[in-house]
């Protein structure tokens, strides 16, 4: 039993060295209890290097369970036999171990933030550091977010929370007439102060998170009015911006694309100035929970200069509030982000105002035309009315199907009345030209069937001048009809000859008896006036069109613009 037992306290002080950090002094606790069953014969044996290990233990500086241990473990060490080279080697070892010790336990005090000063027998406290910057400190543990109930409003139950907006017009995307709506893209900030987020803090730094905090702490309700899509960015991430200062002041920012609803008038389209709103306001909270107001006035709305739109010109924006009452809930505040836009007139000019100009111009040629060219008067007032039809068709294709008539109306159905117009005059010039022609083929049956010769050079004959240089040659022949084998007597043959012929005018010489003279008469000036109002219609018509047309355009602009 004597020698089993050196053996065993043998393994167990291998086991001791091979073991570092705080298992090592309970080990050795564990074997000095060991050394105190040893034999009496062992204990005398280490009387004497007791004594002088205690004075390099406190020669050392160890502290006590340390100098205990390694006393204990020293006496054991001397009472068993082992070789000669072999007990130094375990003394060293156990140096070691002990060493490292010391240093386990300083890294220990190190890491719990106090250090123990061993000069002078004092210690020190260094200065508690920021815990904001603490690895092991949580954001809800150090916003306290558990230890509150965050679904109230801050001061829930007393005055109202004052929360500041403020937005920065990033784009303004669209705007459309025929939805009566625009679309814009905004900076979207909210300011706000909640104690409950307040925490302590050396620097008096902030602490920014992402949209994971937000959805477990209260941040107010703001939607837009009469709006029609709204989203959230969430490229790559929601853009989502929470901003915790130390006092307990929170700055919520996100980015946010809105299409809301715009009352648009078009009565002056489209030379029109339109005005739109955006309107911010809380869904749930009353102006007694929840005070809505810019937090810098005009300055709280900014917009970048790149801004810029095809058909509008932005002229100005600025901001307004007011209450707004609903008759089952109360009062609410309302913030107004109001635009001016001006369209840019020229688009029109050239899609709309140049082509119906064109095509009324177009019409006038046909004042122009021999009335008889029947096929080219009809198709080219036929061509012109198409093309106006077509493009007042669209015109009002882009625009919202309203019951009060537009600005651009008036002059396309007024360009459509002129082409309209000249059509007509064509079709009232064909007419009277066909009661023309249809009043002289009578004339020549009646004469004929009265066998009234016509002849030309004797007494009874009446000589006409018709219109100068103004008839065609189917004019000059309905009329020779009369005299086809005219008889001249020979005393007045010389006298015909001697009369000089004009070029520029068309002679007829009617004979007729003496009694039916003045009938005659009356009837071919009757035709006659018939002639000259289908060519004065044509000729009255070159001025008339164009002058009416032109007077049109001065009042309009005039007005319009």
């Amino acid at each position: 039993m004597r020698e089993d037992g050196p053996q065993q306290e043998k393994g167990e002080v291998l086991a001791v060295f091979t073991t570092t950090g705080a298992h090592a002094h309970a080990h050795l606790r564990g074997l000095s209890a060991r050394c105190q069953s040893l034999h009496c014969h062992a204990r005398r044996r280490v009387l004497r290097p007791l004594r002088e290990n205690h004075a390099l233990a406190a020669s050392r500086g160890w502290n006590a369970p340390t100098k205990r241990a390694f006393q204990r473990t020293h006496l054991w060490i001397r009472a068993v036999k082992m070789p000669f080279m072999t007990k130094p080697l375990f003394f060293l070892l156990c140096l070691v171990v002990t060493g490292e010790c010391r240093r386990h336990g300083h890294r220990v005090r190190r890491w719990t933030g106090t250090v123990e000063s061993q000069n002078h027998g004092t210690s020190l406290t260094k200065k508690p550091p920021d815990v904001t910057k603490s690895r092991k400190t949580k954001t809800e543990h150090l916003l306290k977010v558990d230890d509150h109930d965050f679904t109230m409003r801050p001061a829930f139950g007393g005055p109202a929370i004052p929360v500041g907006v403020d937005v920065q017009v990033e784009s303004l995307d669209s705007i459309s007439e025929v939805d009566m709506d625009f679309t814009m893209t905004l900076y979207l900030r909210h300011y706000w102060k909640d104690e409950r987020l307040s925490f302590r803090s050396s620097t008096n730094k902030s602490m920014t998170f992402d949209g994971r905090l937000v959805k477990k702490i209260w941040v107010p309700d703001v939607f837009f009015v009469h709006s029609k899509r709204s989203f959230i960015h969430d490229t790559t991430t929601d853009n989502i911006m929470l901003r915790v200062f130390p006092d307990g002041h929170v700055l919520y920012s996100l980015r946010v694309t809105v299409t809301a609803a715009c009352n648009m008038d078009f009565s002056r389209f489209p030379l029109d100035t339109q005005t739109c709103t955006l309107e911010l306001e809380s869904y749930a909270y009353t102006d007694e929970d929840l005070m809505l107001y810019w937090k810098s006035g005009d300055e709280s709305l900014s917009i970048d200069d790149r801004i810029s739109l095809s058909q509008f010109l932005i002229q100005k924006f600025h901001t307004t509030s007011r209450l707004a009452f609903y008759s089952s809930t109360g009062w609410y505040n309302r913030l107004y982000i109001n635009f001016t836009l001006r369209r840019h007139i020229f688009f029109f000019l050239l899609q709309t105002y140049f082509p119906a100009t064109l095509m009324v111009m177009l019409s006038w040629v046909s004042f122009w035309i021999d009335r008889r060219a029947v096929p080219a008067r009809v198709s080219l007032g036929i061509t012109t009315v198409l093309t106006m039809s077509t493009i007042i068709t669209g015109v009002n294709a882009s625009m919202p199907r309203v019951s009060y008539i537009k600005a651009v109306d008036i002059y396309l159905w007024v360009s459509f009345v002129f082409v309209f117009l000249s059509v007509l005059e064509y079709a009232a010039v064909n007419y009277l030209s066909t009661v023309h022609d249809r009043r002289e083929r009578k004339m020549r049956e009646r004469a004929r069937s009265q066998s009234l010769p016509c002849t030309c050079g004797i007494s009874q004959t009446r000589t006409m001048t018709m219109l100068d240089g103004t008839y065609s040659e189917a004019d000059t022949n309905s009329l020779a009809g009369y005299t086809e084998d005219p008889v001249v007597p020979e005393e007045e043959q010389e006298e015909l000859h001697e009369v000089p012929e004009k070029p520029e005018h068309m002679v007829v010489h009617l004979s007729v008896s003496s009694e039916s003279t003045t009938t005659k008469k009356k009837k071919t000036i009757r035709a006659l006036n018939i002639i000259q109002n289908t060519h004065a219609i044509d000729k009255y018509s070159r001025m008339i069109f164009p002058g009416s047309y032109i007077f049109f355009n001065l009042i309009y602009w005039s007005v319009y613009c």
